[in-house]
């Protein structure tokens, strides 16, 4: 099974079957994920023998019915497009110069049933800014403090619908460049990437289990400068 089937058969399930009801027209979410897997194989360059670079910035605009379709899905869309790049990118050895970042924009400019792609490649701190996140849930939550609790209690920072965490079950540590994960005397423990932890440090793409809830630690670029090319699907407009 290739990538985009892998993909396809992955966002269906992400929406609970409405795949085929929702995309009956306008732009499919597999066409956005063969533009990204095309823009990955146009501008990845080698920049060593053991090296190639590719963007890790990339910009989806859509006409503004097709965004509004792919926004309704919410982190689903998202974050199977962010799989996808991602197993490509192994697939064909190539590698970021920072954490993958991929937007969707409506354009009134794009006409329905087609889209363009502009892609960057960040690769210093001044074009870059990082941003952490977790995704509980099919949710995704920016973590804007030093110190952000997670658990069941209203007084938490992140509040989870789950009765076998503890009202302040975790913490997460970020000081701008590196994060820790604390377990905060929790009555059922936590585990980090499958083990029991009272405090470790946290890797981007690490999943945090507390309860039944998985919490999955990102930190995301935002570039603030990028330079662009376009893609389009080639399709006939209307």
């Amino acid at each position: 099974m290739g990538l985009l089937d892998s993909f396809e058969k992955g966002l269906e399930r992400a929406v609970n079957g409405a795949f085929a009801k929702t995309f009956r027209s306008g732009i499919q979410p597999v066409e956005i994920a063969s533009a990204l897997r095309r823009e990955l194989d146009t501008k990845a360059a080698v920049v060593s023998r053991d090296r190639i670079l590719a963007p890790n910035a990339f910009e989806v605009r859509l006409s503004p019915d097709d965004d509004a379709r792919m926004h309704a899905l919410g982190t689903s869309l998202t974050g199977e497009l962010d799989k996808l790049v991602h197993a490509h990118a192994r697939a064909q050895g190539y590698t970021f110069a920072a954490p993958l970042a991929i937007t969707l924009t409506a354009d009134p400019q794009v006409s329905a049933g087609t889209l363009r792609v502009t892609s960057s490649t960040a690769a210093s701190a001044d074009r870059v800014a990082w941003r952490p996140v977790v995704d509980i849930n099919g949710t995704r939550h920016p973590l804007t403090k030093a110190r952000t609790v997670i658990g069941r209690g209203s007084d938490a920072d992140i509040t989870i619908a789950d009765p076998g965490t503890s009202r302040r079950h975790v913490e997460i540590l970020w000081d701008g460049e590196r994060a820790m994960v604390r377990d905060l005397g929790s009555t059922n423990g936590s585990r980090l990437d499958g083990r029991p932890f009272t405090e470790a440090p946290l890797a981007p793409d690490s999943t945090v289990r507390i309860g039944r809830t998985d919490i999955v630690f990102h930190v995301v670029a935002q570039p603030r400068a990028p330079r662009t090319q376009t893609f389009d699907t080639g399709r006939e407009r209307p």
